[in-house]
């Protein structure tokens, strides 16, 4: 059959009669043969597809032997065996060089069609040795190309151990031999075909062996600082930057620039071959790794070696932005060494020339692509114009070709300038080089500062603390939704399940900050969560409002749920109202409701507001006695409204605020509650003759008696402070009340009272004040005493107060001082709410490290409580805490809850509080977070988060039904998982290669943290060396910026 096949293909005859006999030539190969005319046949095949002549004979070849290997493998097996293969390899086939790539096409063929024999596993291990020669033959392209396709698709021939790494190395000085003569596209497309078939060869391995990239990268680099005139690395080598996690160039650039074994003129050609590589037209972050070297440079002062690349290489950077492909990086590239070579106008001038017929070109094709990109290099050519003024021969061409684009701001101008230069870069890279050590000991992971973002850090670290709102945030289904919250649910997923000692929050900083917010300056905390918990509370509803539009036929079985909702409020504790599933998870979480009650003092008429709120602004008292309390006249007081950003006044047209002023600061007296979230409209004041206020009995009021500092002063506690926001205030003055009953300007007393509770609780001391004399905001620094357990007054209304027996409270109110208003008889309404006191738990502390609103440092203290703990429990023999009429409300005397909390104070002795300082994360206590004012004065707690006690068996429970909870956390969406673990696996070989990097990063450290915190030395909110900064290392990486 053989030789009918040889003289066949050799004949004269026509092609489609060659064609019917080869198929039957392939027909017959089912046919039994005997060894010898197997081996006959299988060795014309290959005699035809390595010699054959004309495609024809090679494409016989191919068919013929695929066809007789399948039906006779042994005999194929026995002839493609390991001599014949080696011989191939290493001598080639008669006339056929062995470097000749239809020998390499041919093995691969060979090892398909034996794949599933034994012996397949012998020629295995020849490959992995003979491949490593072939690349250490500095093969060319188009071989090596080959040679990757056998390996990619037969990964068991890859070298294995430490020849993988030599493999590696070999393979990277393989691409840097890489050269292309030819100047035809066709050409040069099958060149950048073949180097990225190299190339992603190359990423498998080092996926696949992870040990092998840092040699791989060192190899790369090695080649481009090469100082040999006789050799010239390839550009090919780009390809493989694509390849290299970005996350990695904090370890690989602070290495380079603080190894002394890498000499300055190394640097300086492995940044110019660098600079090269903007050449290559598939090569992705090039501009990435290129500017990040640029900085690293500047961060260490090598001034010589930018000055020096900047100027060989600007006009070349200048010539990439002709190409469409490479003009993104070549103009990110170019703008960096512009900005920054600030010393001197001599880069910019050797572009001047060039700019002119550039900004004309792309003017005239009037593609949106090319406008934008003018738009960009207008906004160049104006800041460089800016700082290099005293040229207008050389400018004015320029400002007349682009004259038509708009041009930016002098601020904007100076800002760019500012942020750009070599100078400012040490602070920008150190920031940017946090250690990459694992989390710390405490299993919390930080949240790295972008440039004065503390006040988001702090803010958000409460919130992840705050178990059940975490909870619920991660058991969200936001598939397909680009919302805030998502982010907000991506962020807390990080927090809770990376590896990584800190996590940069860039995206959700980006989405969450308040439009009026000034990038890198500091802002106020308070006034950031009122806008964050704002926004997701809108946008659930705007989403809501189009869900229930889409889905219209589900609106009759409203009612139905609002009953099964309301038969399982008793079970779960809550105060009545807006049912869960029309609540927002803002409301669940955070929302209450607060009445306002005004009295006219004439004619005894009264007029109510109920508001709902996420917190509550506790102002400071002027003084402790119930007298000034409550009959300070207004009129003698300055008023100050909306001069501090956190304050949001009640919607009360006839008040005006209350502000006390001592010769040495201001103190803002009047209290506010937050009114701008959860935005249903209030019920609005109404007035009726026969109604009253509350008798005074039933008020909350201020104990004179406390702690008291060493001076003598007593020392406010939070409970103070809740109490002033809650009692009663005279109306008088200018501040009198306009009555519809006697249609005039009255007094009139105003009560305020909880009448539903949140779940969390939210607290904002109002330590910052207006003072007018100075006009600046100034900080009320007064040490306030931090409660562990809180009590809550809250008046329900009778029908609803068994929703909360357990906790009711028989009070029975007595007149404490004689100057309060006079007692007016309770009316009927008044009767039918019953107070009680619902407890909270100290769950984080928001602290203020500074002496005004507009500089500073902020951090938190935070603890795990989840809704289903039973700290807070009563006495076995007793069902509910009944306080005695001495006792009543007066919560800053001897009451049942000051021996709870001594108790609970013990316990948190020995139980888990987290300072989160920016990326720092360490344990803490109670009594630190107690004493932190009194230590550190310019520390204070700014904003208290508070968690409500449910019974023990009362709080619903939030686990899905056959979910899996892990630590109580539900379960994350498959979406989040996998962003989670694909980071977590690049966090393990970005580990790797910072072991080589550690050395290097404790010898340029100049600060180190103490094992056991520093608690007992410098403030946690300080500038020093061991504030929150984010970790130790390079060039001092304290706090640079808050």
């Amino acid at each position: 059959m053989d030789k009918i096949l040889e003289g066949l293909v050799s004949s004269s005859h026509p092609l489609p009669l060659k064609r019917m006999i080869v198929r039957k030539v392939v027909e017959s190969a089912e046919h039994w043969l005997d060894e010898a005319q197997c081996e006959a046949m299988f060795d014309l095949t290959t005699r035809l597809i390595l010699e054959g002549p004309d495609p024809f004979q090679r494409q016989v070849g191919h068919q013929v032997l695929e066809a007789y290997a399948r039906y006779h493998r042994p005999e194929f097996e026995s002839f493609f065996n390991k001599t014949f293969v080696l011989g191939l390899l290493q001598q080639g086939y008669h006339s056929l060089d062995r470097k000749d790539v239809a020998i390499l096409d041919y093995i691969h063929n060979g090892l398909k069609l034996i794949m599933s024999c034994p012996s397949v596993l012998d020629l295995f291990s020849l490959l992995q040795v003979e491949v490593l020669r072939m690349v250490c033959e500095r093969p060319e392209p188009q071989l090596c190309a080959r040679l990757s396709d056998l390996l990619t698709d037969f990964v068991q021939c890859v070298p294995k151990g430490k020849l993988s790494i030599t493999f590696c190395q070999q393979l990277v000085r393989t691409i840097g031999h890489f050269q292309c003569v030819s100047t035809q596209e066709k050409e040069l497309r099958e060149y950048v075909s073949q180097v990225t078939k190299v190339s992603n060869l190359l990423q498998n391995i080092w996926k696949a062996e992870p040990s092998t990239l840092l040699p791989s990268l060192q190899e790369v680099f090695a080649s481009i600082s090469s100082t040999d005139a006789s050799f010239e690395p390839s550009v090919a080598l780009a390809s493989l930057v694509q390849h290299i996690p970005l996350q990695m160039i904090t370890v690989l650039i602070r290495s380079l620039t603080a190894d002394p074994n890498v000499k300055d003129a190394s640097m300086t050609h492995a940044l110019c071959r660098m600079i090269d590589w903007l050449s290559w037209p598939l090569a992705q972050h090039v501009d990435t790794w290129v500017i990040a070297l640029l900085k690293g440079l500047a961060a260490v002062q090598k001034f010589t070696i930018l000055i020096d690349v900047t100027l060989l290489k600007i006009e070349l950077v200048f010539n990439r932005l002709w190409f469409p492909l490479v003009r993104p990086g070549a103009l990110a590239v170019l703008s960096h060494m512009l900005l920054s070579f600030q010393h001197s106008p001599e880069a910019f001038h050797l572009i001047v020339p060039h700019v002119v017929n550039l900004v004309h070109s792309f003017k005239s094709d009037g593609l949106p692509s090319s406008t934008a990109f003018l738009v960009q290099v207008t906004e160049l050519v104006h800041c460089m114009i800016y700082h290099y003024s005293g040229f207008p021969d050389l400018y004015e061409p320029i400002l007349e070709a682009v004259k038509d684009f708009p041009k930016p701001s002098e601020e904007k101008i100076k800002l760019i300038l500012n942020q750009s230069a070599w100078t400012s870069q040490s602070n920008a890279l150190a920031s940017c080089l946090s250690r990459l050590s694992g989390k710390s000991e405490t299993g919390k992971t930080g949240l790295i500062n972008l440039g004065n973002t503390c006040y988001m850090n702090s803010v958000l670290q409460a919130l992840f603390m705050a178990t059940d709102f975490r909870r619920q945030v991660l058991s969200l289904n936001l598939n397909g939704c680009n919302s805030l919250m998502k982010k907000l649910q991506h962020l807390f997923a990080f927090l809770a399940h990376t590896q990584r000692e800190a996590y940069a929050p860039r995206i959700f900083f980006e989405a969450s900050r308040p439009p009026w917010f000034t990038p890198r300056s500091q802002q106020d905390c308070s006034e950031y969560l009122r806008f964050l918990l704002d926004r997701l509370h809108e946008e659930e509803k705007i989403l809501r409002v189009q869900s229930s539009h889409d889905s219209s036929e589900g609106l009759g079985c409203a009612d139905t749920s609002l009953q099964e909702v309301a038969s399982k409020a008793a079970a779960v504790t809550k105060s009545p109202g807006t049912s869960d599933s029309e609540k927002t998870l803002i409301e669940k979480m955070f929302g209450g409701k607060l009445r306002t009650h005004i009295c006219c003092l004439n004619c005894r008429s009264t007029s109510q507001k109920v508001e709902a709120f996420t917190d509550l602004s506790l102002a400071f008292c002027p003084t402790p006695s119930v007298e000034d309390l409550s009959f300070q006249d207004p009129a003698s007081l300055s008023s100050v409204q909306d001069d501090s950003p956190m304050q949001t006044s009640v919607a009360d047209p006839e008040e005006e605020p209350v502000v006390y002023n001592p010769a040495t600061a201001a103190f803002v007296c009047d209290s506010i509650v937050n009114q701008r979230i959860l935005a249903s409209p209030p019920v609005e004041f109404h007035c009726a003759e026969n109604t009253s206020v509350p008798s005074e009995s039933a008020k909350i009021l201020i104990s004179k008696d406390g702690p008291q500092n060493p001076g003598g002063e007593a020392t406010p506690s939070v409970t103070d402070l809740l109490n002033y926001f809650l009692a009663p205030e005279i109306l008088t003055g200018d501040n009198q009340y306009y009555c519809e009953n006697c249609a005039s300007l009255q007094n009139a007393e105003k009560t305020m009272q909880i009448t539903e509770e949140p779940e969390y609780l939210i607290l904002t001391l109002l330590r910052f004040s207006y003072d007018q004399k100075c006009h600046v905001r100034r900080k009320i620094l007064d040490n306030v005493s931090l409660p562990l357990v809180l009590e809550l007054p809250v008046k329900r209304t009778a029908s609803f107060s068994s929703l909360s027996e357990s906790w009711s409270v028989d009070v029975d109110f007595t007149d404490i001082n004689e100057n309060l208003a006079k007692k007016l008889k309770p009316s009927a309404t008044e009767e039918a709410f019953c107070p009680t006191l619902v407890p909270y738990l100290l769950s984080s502390v928001v602290v203020h490290s500074g002496v005004s609103s507009e500089s500073g440092h902020y951090y938190s203290y935070a603890r795990n409580i989840t809704g289903t703990e039973s700290s807070y429990q009563m006495c076995p023999q007793s069902g509910r805490l009944a306080l005695a009429p001495s006792q009543s409300c007066l919560l800053g005397g001897e009451s049942p809850s000051a021996v709870i909390e001594q108790d609970l104070e013990n316990k948190e002795m020995s139980q888990e509080w987290f300072l989160f300082n920016d990326s720092r994360v360490t344990f803490t206590s109670f009594q630190s977070v107690q004493k932190i004012t009194s230590r550190f004065p310019k520390d204070t707690a700014y904003v208290l988060l508070y968690k409500r006690q449910s019974s023990a068996n009362g709080l619903r429970s939030d686990n899905p039904a056959g979910g899996v909870w892990v630590s109580g956390d539900p379960p994350l969406q498959k979406e989040l998982m996998d962003a989670i673990t694909k980071d977590n696996k690049l966090y393990l070989q970005e580990q790797e290669l910072n072991a080589r990097a550690r050395a290097l990063q404790a010898a340029s450290a100049s600060c180190s943290f103490r094992p056991n915190g520093f608690d007992d030395n410098d403030p946690p909110g300080g500038c020093g060396p061991t504030g929150g900064g984010g970790g130790g290392g390079f060039n001092a990486v304290g706090r640079l910026v808050f």
